[in-house]
């Protein structure tokens, strides 16, 4: 009997990573054309979509159902899972997860992991070092909703223009941060969204990134770490990674990095850069 981890398509991985997981898709429209987050549309393909649409996409969660089938493939075979899902505080996947896995008590763990994307990515890779090191579902889901605490995520988007689009600021303050060329910093804490600052141009936004990191604690490199940005290039995250290189030089030699998923990038829109650590 071996322990398995489960996570929603919301959680960014390393590129290779996928296969050490069972991930339980979201949904993704633009208007009435539904894909399958990772499996019908890549990421790649989502980010072309989403600068050429006139149309912000929307998603949808993670089912009950989606859930109890990948459970029922880990039950059947004689294993247990620990669940790790986006902040239930930023979809219903984690309640979907949970109803799901009333139905296999002492066997199916779920774990809110109080983050998204690159966050919940890096909580992940934790849990797998823990089945490595022998742990029980039960041991390692107390082990990360202690850990969990200490994981941050932090982002600087290139523009306000998708949170407007998404009605999470309004049409004046978009325009106004449009034309001071403002890039607001935002990070989740308590599992929500929270911005942190605005900065002016693309330099200060990397030192505010920098600035967030020092007073988080800075990072603990004993566990996992992870960089990723949104759209199709990423030269924003390279010029970051440079502009930042004191903080990693000596502590790691290479740097994950990783494209966020498609959930996270319908409100962040392209061009934004983000960080995930575990704070010291």
């Amino acid at each position: 009997m071996s322990v398995k981890i489960v996570i929603d398509s919301t959680a960014d991985l390393p590129s290779g990573q996928e296969s050490l997981f069972s991930i339980v898709p979201l949904t993704i429209r633009f208007g009435e054309q539904e894909y399958i987050d990772g499996i019908t549309i890549t990421h790649k393909q989502f980010y072309e979509k989403l600068i050429e649409s006139d149309v912000l996409p929307t998603t949808s969660q993670a089912s009950p159902a989606a859930f109890a089938q990948v459970y029922e493939e880990i039950t059947q075979a004689g294993d247990t899972a620990v669940v790790i899902t986006v902040s239930s505080k930023l979809s219903g996947t984690c309640q979907s997860a949970m109803i799901a896995a009333a139905d296999y008590p002492g066997q199916i763990y779920v774990v809110d992991s109080n983050t998204i994307a690159l966050g919940s990515g890096i909580l992940a890779q934790f849990a797998l070092r823990l089945v490595d090191e022998g742990l029980s579902a039960a041991e390692i889901a107390q082990r990360l909703t202690e850990e969990r605490n200490n994981v941050r995520l932090i982002a600087l988007l290139d523009t306000l223009e998708y949170l407007k689009r998404g009605g999470r600021i309004s049409k004046t303050v978009a325009f106004a941060g449009g034309l001071l060329n403002i890039k607001p910093v935002i990070c989740i804490r308590d599992g929500a969204i929270e911005i942190l600052g605005k900065a002016r141009g693309s330099k200060q936004g990397n030192n505010l990134l920098v600035k967030e990191i020092e007073q988080s604690g800075g990072v603990d490199f004993t566990k996992p770490l992870m960089l990723g940005y949104t759209g199709i290039s990423d030269a924003l995250l390279r010029k970051y990674i440079a502009d930042s290189a004191y903080i990693w030089e000596g502590h790691v030699d290479d740097l994950p990095q990783t494209v966020v998923g498609s959930v996270v990038g319908t409100h962040a829109g392209p061009g934004a850069v983000a960080v995930a650590f575990f704070a010291k």
